[in-house]
């Protein structure tokens, strides 16, 4: 699974670093080794510490696993987008009823099969959704939804691509709440990736 993969992988990078004597080489080496797992080419343009935290600043190539059109469209679209406030983007408050439904009912899936020997508990999960961003209709409905077990087949049936687009980082984000991925959770992620490319 992800996780086991990944975070041994990391804790190893982290204990070189904390031990490295050519700290600044070895970091910019560790950043751009671990966005290639990704299949991200970038490049550290900048790197600094201060306030307890690392600053650094990316110049970021094509990745390997980026269609070119699509590439030349996310350029064109910063160098065209001059606020965020402008960016004419994808966001679950312009979706149908239906769209937003099937939204909710995709995250309370990935909530309810990241344990699914315990029941959930609402207090602490709801400001964890708020804080990845959820709006407040998107949280209620996702409370909705976790009193109906939900089944992925269902909910993968006439998916629409940019629900699926959407849903995916939200997911992600839902699935590494505990730290950890299982098996119901990466299938489902897997099943968001392949429905997002699909137009």
């Amino acid at each position: 699974m992800l996780s086991q993969i990944v975070r041994p992988m990391v804790q190893t990078q982290i204990r070189l670093l904390a031990n490295s004597r050519a700290m600044r080489p070895t970091m910019v080496s560790t950043v751009a080794h671990w966005l290639g797992f990704l299949g991200v080419r970038a490049q550290v343009t900048h790197l600094d510490a201060g306030a307890g935290k690392i600053h650094i600043s990316l110049s970021v190539d094509k990745p390997e696993g980026c269609d070119a059109h699509d590439w030349q469209q996310i350029l064109h679209n910063l160098n065209t987008a001059r606020t965020e406030a402008e960016v004419v983007s994808i966001n679950p408050v312009e979706f149908t009823p239906q769209q937003q439904s099937k939204m909710q009912r995709l995250l309370a899936y990935l909530i309810q099969v990241g344990a699914p020997d315990s029941s959930v508990d609402w207090e602490s999960l709801q400001p964890q959704l708020q804080a990845l961003g959820l709006s407040e209709p998107m949280v209620l409905g996702i409370r909705s939804a976790l009193k109906v077990p939900q089944a992925l087949d269902d909910l993968l049936d006439g998916l629409d691509s940019d629900v699926a687009a959407v849903a995916l980082p939200k997911a992600v984000s839902i699935a590494m709440l505990d730290r950890q991925v299982n098996a119901s959770e990466d299938q489902a992620l897997v099943a968001l990736l392949k429905a997002m490319k699909h137009q």
